[in-house]
C-alpha cells in the first residue's frame, strides 16, 4: 500500500525537491518502473507540489487521503475549516487508445477548475495547465500540468530549458503573460511575451517600440526596491522579446477598487505610503515613471487589501538630469487621482486645459467622508505651480501621513519584514534578493514524489 502524503512545507525534500524527478517525456528514469504522468504544482505557498504516479489521489483534511492537508500553515489559514474530509479526488482512466485525467469534487464548499465550480459530485476533465482553487475560487491552489502534453516549440530553447511554461496569466497592449515555473525548484515568474509583429509594420514604428522595450529593461534591471516590480532576465528574439518577472498575484489595484467599491481612508493611506516611497526611490535613481495609474500598481495578496504593492509598467519610464527637462505631455490624463478630477464633457474646457489650469472641484457626494488632511494633500499635490508643488519628499513628510505612526510601522512591515530593526539603504544592485533581504524572495515550494516507499527501494 502506497505510503500517505502531508501536505506540509518541512515535508523531507532531499532527493525529491527537483522536476527532474519526473522528466517532460512521461518517464521517471530509466530505473523506475512506474512513469510520472502528471504534477500539480502549487501557486500557493501553503503547499507543495506534487508529481503524480498513482492512477488514484485524494485530498483532504482525513489522515486516510494520499495528500493529507494538515500541515500547522494549512491549519491556520482562513480556509482551513472550509476544506472538506475528502476535498477532491484525481483519477486516471484509460479509454480505448486514450487516456484522461478527472477530478472529482467531493467537497461541501466546493472546487474549483479555472474559476468556474465544479460541483459536489461531479467530475471534470483535467487539461493540461488547468487550475484549481480549494474552498473559494480565489483560493488558487495549484496547477495541473500533463506530462503528455507537447511542449510549445516557439518558445526559444533557451526559456524553455530553464522553465515549465504554464497558463496566461493576463494580456496587455504589448502581449501576453504566462505563469512560468523554474525546473528544479517550482519557483514561479511571470513571463511577458512580446510580439514584436504587432508593431513593427513600419521602420519608424519598429525603431521606436524596440527603444521602448529595451528602456523598460534597462530601467527594471537597475532597480531594487521592494515596491517595484523585479525583473530577472530579458531574452530577446528576432520576433519575439520575453522578460522574466517577478511574480505578484494580488491583481491590479484599479479591478480589486472596482470590485469593493472604494476603500476606507486607512487602507489608502497604507498603499499610498508605499506607491510614494517606491516614487522616491525612482526620482533618487534619476528615473520618473510618468504613468502612475491603479492599473498600473499590483497587489501581492488577493485576500487582503493592506498588502505589499509593486509599481509596474515602466514603459514610458525615462531617465532624466538637471538638463534634461522632460516636455511630453504622456501618461492618463484623467487619471491623476483616485477619483478622476477631470473629465472630457461638453460644458467644460477640454481636458488638457482642465490639467494645465488645474481646473478641479471636490463634489461633496463623493468627498463628503473624506478628512481634510486629504484634501489638503491632494490640492498640494496637484499646485500648478512647480515651484510651490509638493515634492516626493514633501509628500511623504505631510501630515496626513508623517503623523500616523501606526501606519508607517504597518508600511515598514509590510515592505521589509517584521525583524528589521532600520529601514535598508536602496542600492541598485542587480542581484536577486535573498530570504534575508526583507522577506520579499519567494521561498520555493518542493517538488513531493508520491511513490511508495517500498517501490523506492527497489532502486
Amino acid at each position: 500500500m502506497a505510503n500517505k502524503f502531508r501536505n506540509t512545507l518541512d515535508f523531507p525534500t532531499q532527493g525529491q525537491n527537483t522536476l527532474d524527478n519526473c522528466d517532460p517525456d512521461g518517464s521517471a528514469g530509466e530505473e523506475d518502473s512506474d512513469p510520472c504522468w502528471g504534477r500539480l504544482l502549487s501557486i500557493n505557498k501553503l503547499f507543495t507540489s506534487i508529481n503524480l504516479y498513482e492512477n488514484e489521489y485524494s485530498l483532504g483534511r482525513n489522515a486516510k487521503c494520499k495528500i493529507v492537508l494538515d500541515s500547522p500553515l494549512i491549519q491556520q489559514s482562513k480556509y482551513f475549516l472550509a476544506y472538506s474530509s475528502v476535498h477532491f479526488k484525481i483519477t486516471r482512466e484509460q479509454t480505448g487508445s486514450h487516456t484522461y485525467t478527472y477530478l472529482q469534487d467531493t467537497s461541501s464548499n466546493g472546487t474549483f477548475i479555472n474559476g468556474d465550480k465544479v460541483g459536489k459530485n461531479n467530475r471534470h476533465v483535467l487539461q493540461n495547465n488547468a487550475e484549481i482553487a480549494l474552498a473559494s475560487k480565489s483560493n488558487r491552489v495549484y496547477v495541473y500540468i500533463d506530462i503528455s502534453a507537447k511542449e510549445d516549440i516557439t518558445i526559444p530553447p533557451e526559456i524553455r530549458e530553464k522553465y515549465m511554461m504554464s497558463k496566461e496569466i493576463g494580456r496587455g497592449a504589448y502581449g501576453a503573460v504566462r505563469l512560468a515555473f523554474m525546473k528544479g525548484t517550482c519557483e514561479r515568474f511571470a513571463i511577458k511575451i512580446i510580439q514584436k509583429k504587432h508593431f513593427t509594420t513600419y521602420g519608424t514604428t519598429a525603431l521606436a517600440f524596440n527603444k521602448q522595450i529595451e528602456s523598460e529593461c534597462t530601467i527594471l534591471k537597475q532597480l531594487n526596491h521592494p515596491c517595484i516590480i523585479r525583473i530577472f532576465d530579458v531574452i530577446d528574439t528576432k520576433e519575439t522579446v520575453y522578460i522574466i518577472l517577478e511574480l505578484v498575484e494580488g491583481g491590479e489595484l484599479f479591478d480589486r477598487v472596482v470590485s469593493q467599491g472604494q476603500f476606507d481612508e486607512q487602507t489608502t493611506k497604507c498603499l499610498f505610503e508605499q506607491m510614494c516611497q517606491a516614487i522616491k526611490y525612482l526620482h533618487e535613481q534619476s528615473i520618473t515613471h510618468r504613468d502612475i495609474k491603479p492599473e498600473n500598481i499590483l497587489l501581492c495578496q488577493p485576500d487582503t487589501n493592506e498588502t505589499l504593492v509593486k509599481i509596474t509598467d515602466f514603459g514610458l519610464s525615462r531617465f532624466f538630469d538637471e538638463t534634461n527637462v522632460m516636455k511630453t505631455f504622456c501618461g492618463t490624463p484623467n487619471y491623476l487621482v483616485g477619483y478622476p478630477p477631470f473629465s472630457e464633457t461638453p460644458e467644460l474646457p477640454c481636458l488638457t486645459d482642465q490639467i494645465v489650469k488645474g481646473l478641479y472641484t471636490f463634489p461633496k457626494e463623493f468627498w463628503s467622508g473624506i478628512s481634510n488632511e486629504v484634501i489638503d494633500l491632494i490640492k498640494k499635490m496637484m499646485n500648478i505651480d512647480p515651484v510651490q508643488r509638493l515634492s516626493i519628499q514633501q509628500v511623504l513628510e505631510h501630515p496626513w501621513l508623517l503623523n500616523d505612526k501606526d501606519n508607517k510601522e504597518k508600511v515598514h512591515k509590510l515592505m521589509y519584514g517584521p525583524t528589521t530593526a532600520t529601514l535598508p539603504i536602496a542600492t541598485t544592485s542587480n542581484k536577486r534578493k535573498s530570504d534575508n533581504d526583507g522577506g520579499t524572495a519567494e521561498v520555493p515550494t518542493p517538488i513531493v514524489d508520491t511513490r511508495s516507499t517500498s517501490k523506492k527501494s527497489k532502486k
